[in-house]
């Protein structure tokens, strides 16, 4: 859970600077920025129990280039949905899809490389405490 929240965190600062820079309304700005990524964090969260259950997936999970795009296209549907539906604006919608969740996917890359550093640091500390 810690990783879906640090990722979330992410996802809303980056969310919320584009949104306002996109609509010049702080409201509407805000509106995008809380919605879309509450809704993509819950896709995030799903995501990662697919990835972890399934077991092709399974085997795949250190590819982060290919988990990174499964995740984007999630990432890019839910930004047009969210903010077509709080503008009515089909042209603003294909800008924050094409524009936000394009930041967010290289922010999700270097968040995934993060985490598989610690996890391969946890367990060589386990293993030498093992060791020791």
């Amino acid at each position: 859970m810690i990783k879906t929240i640090t990722f979330a965190v992410i996802h809303f600062s980056i969310a919320t600077l584009l949104a306002f820079a996109l609509t010049g309304d702080f409201l509407l700005g805000s509106l995008i920025a809380i919605i879309e990524p509450a809704v993509n964090t819950v896709a995030f969260y799903f995501h990662e129990k697919v990835w972890q259950h399934v077991p092709f997936l399974k085997q795949r999970a250190s590819m982060t280039k290919v988990k990174t795009m499964s995740f984007a296209v999630i990432h890019f549907n839910v930004a047009f949905i969210v903010t077509y539906a709080l503008t009515g604006d089909a042209f603003l919608g294909g800008l924050m899809a094409a524009i936000e969740p394009t930041i967010n996917s290289f922010a999700y890359f270097f968040h995934e490389k993060a985490w598989d550093e610690k996890k391969q640091n946890n367990e060589y500390e386990a293993e030498q405490t093992a060791y020791a």
